[in-house]
């Protein structure tokens, strides 16, 4: 990796602002390779150096992947004037420079969306070359049936919309799975609109091989594991 400036390194950590790492540093407070950092210029390759704040050792992240429970009412934005993001829900602790959601869950849509740094990732993700399917539990206006899942089978038009097949799983009543592997805007709103129901309700479950964990309450997050990073892309 490329040398980058110590202030740059551990203000993207979220150790502190680069205004603060400065005067930290002239406190004598921050080490590389155990040895003393002198200015904030210094440059570092942020993969191999052992870098210390305190006597505390900062274990680098190249990219961070967090998992939100999305609540109602919060808007999948990086930021916004008149309305709280999935961004404003972040504990401070996780909170860094460029993070956005990756992909776009309704107002009131809940459940799964990733956070992240990484846009390569997110291309990938959210691509449908990739065929990363995401799972969505949905209430609907009416009871569901045989013809739903069909249709959804055979693929769905919308006026000039066209939407992929997509497998639709009867829960009993109202409610339903569904799983696609495409993001169009209010695709699974839309695609019940035209089997002549409206939903009422929706949560992402799943995203690739990477399930929502229940224990967050809605607002919560957490980051990834290292399995579940790999499984993003299942």
């Amino acid at each position: 990796m490329a040398l980058q400036r110590i202030d740059k390194i551990l203000s993207s950590q979220n150790v502190a602002s680069r205004s603060e790492i400065k005067n930290m540093i002239k406190a004598g407070r921050i080490f590389a390779d155990g040895k003393q950092v002198k200015r904030p210029e210094e440059k570092y390759d942020p993969e191999i150096t052992v870098m210390t704040v305190d006597g505390n050792k900062i274990e680098f992240q190249k990219y961070v992947y967090i998992m939100m429970n999305k609540p109602s009412g919060v808007l999948s934005a990086s930021s916004d004037k008149h309305a709280r993001t999935v961004i404003d829900l972040l504990p401070q602790e996780l909170k860094r420079k460029d993070l956005f959601p990756a992909g776009r869950l309704d107002k009131d849509t809940t459940g799964f969306i990733l956070i992240t740094d990484d846009g390569e990732l997110a291309h990938k993700m959210l691509s449908p070359k990739s065929h990363v399917y995401k799972l969505y539990e949905a209430e609907c206006d009416r009871d569901l049936n045989e013809d739903d899942v069909k249709a959804f089978k055979n693929g769905i038009v919308l006026g000039e919309l066209h939407f992929l097949p997509a497998e639709l799983t009867l829960k009993g009543g109202n409610r339903g799975l569904v799983e696609i592997c495409e993001g169009k805007f209010h695709q699974v709103k839309k695609m019940f609109h035209a089997v002549g129901t409206e939903v009422t309700a929706l949560k992402r479950l799943r995203i690739g091989g990477v399930w929502l964990d229940e224990s967050l309450a809605p607002g919560e997050c957490r980051e990834l594991t290292i399995q579940e990073r790999s499984d993003l892309l299942k």
